[in-house]
This record gives structure tokens, C-alpha cells and sequence, in this order.
């Protein structure tokens, strides 16, 4: 295997995005047990973004189908879970830059109480409205947010992924 990653083939490229996803998860769970900062529900949502990516890229890694059209239906899901992941982590973003008067009221309901009181659709829609601990800085690097970072990490495994799966290959 080359050192250009470009250059690899469909089941490396993938299998590679499976370890960012999860070392990413990994990461996040080191911050809210290690580092004791609980995850706002919004973050929650990232995560399980993040999960339903790698699993993607996971299985595309093991299956590695030869032809295009099956490369491009993983490429499509992959795009799918990191756009979806990507609207989140946009959103999460954008609370975090209104200024401190337009902010939502915290809600102080977990998201499995959310879930159980409310049902999956409203429990949702009420995270995506997102609250005040949603639009808290607690952490940065480079002086980047985390919510942003996973924005980044999102657009970049999205591309990656298409990229893998539409390339010409020899």
C-alpha cells in the first residue's frame, strides 16, 4: 500500500474512515468520562452520526464490492449519515455563536426522558431547537469548538467516502 491515500484501494479507504469514526467516538467518550464535561443532547446526536457513518464505512470496507454502482450505494449512505451529522453539528455551530440574549432556555430533561415523554419526533425536534447548555463553549483547540471540529470531521469523511466510492480505478 502506498503512503498516498488517495491511492488506496475502496477497502482500505474505508476501512480507514471506520477507525477515524470510532477513535473520533473514542475521543468524545475520554472527554465526558475522563474529562467529566457531559454531552449536551445535540452532541449525543453527533455521536450517534458518527456510529451510523463508521458502520457504513465498516461494512463497505469488509463487503469491498468491485463494480460502481455498489461502491456508489455505499458512497450515497455514507453521505447520507454525514450529512445528517453535518446538519447537526451545523446547528449545534450556529447556537453557539448567537449571543447570550437570543439563547434558549436550558431544558433540564435528559434525552432518554425526552425520548419517553415525548416520543422520537418531537424528542428530536425539540433537541434540534437546542437550549442554552447546547450553546455553551466548554471546550476548544485552536481556539475551534468541538461541535465545529465535528463539522470539519463530518464534511471531510463525506468526501472521503464519495471519493472512494466514485474514483476510476486501474
Amino acid at each position: 500500500m502506498t503512503a498516498n491515500p488517495f491511492a488506496w484501494t475502496f477497502r482500505a479507504q474505508y476501512l480507514t474512515g471506520f477507525v477515524l469514526c470510532f477513535g473520533l467516538i473514542g475521543y468524545a467518550l475520554y472527554v465526558q468520562f475522563g474529562m467529566l464535561m457531559l454531552p449536551c443532547p445535540l452532541c449525543i446526536l453527533q455521536r450517534i452520526a458518527f456510529a451510523a457513518l463508521g458502520l457504513v464505512f465498516l461494512v463497505g470496507g469488509l463487503h469491498s464490492p468491485r463494480g460502481r454502482l455498489g461502491r456508489g450505494i455505499y458512497g450515497f449512505l455514507a453521505l447520507c449519515a454525514a450529512g445528517a451529522g453535518a446538519g447537526v453539528a451545523g446547528r449545534h455551530v450556529w447556537l453557539q455563536s448567537l449571543p447570550p440574549s437570543d439563547v434558549p432556555l436550558c431544558s433540564s430533561m435528559g434525552l432518554d426522558y425526552m425520548l419517553e415523554a415525548m416520543g422520537p419526533l418531537k424528542a428530536l425536534s425539540s433537541i434540534l431547537q437546542g437550549s442554552g447548555e447546547c450553546a455553551k463553549v466548554d471546550w476548544t483547540f485552536l481556539g475551534v469548538s468541538m461541535p465545529a471540529w465535528t463539522l470539519v470531521w463530518f464534511v471531510g469523511l463525506g468526501l472521503g467516502a464519495l471519493w472512494a466510492a466514485l474514483r476510476r480505478r486501474p
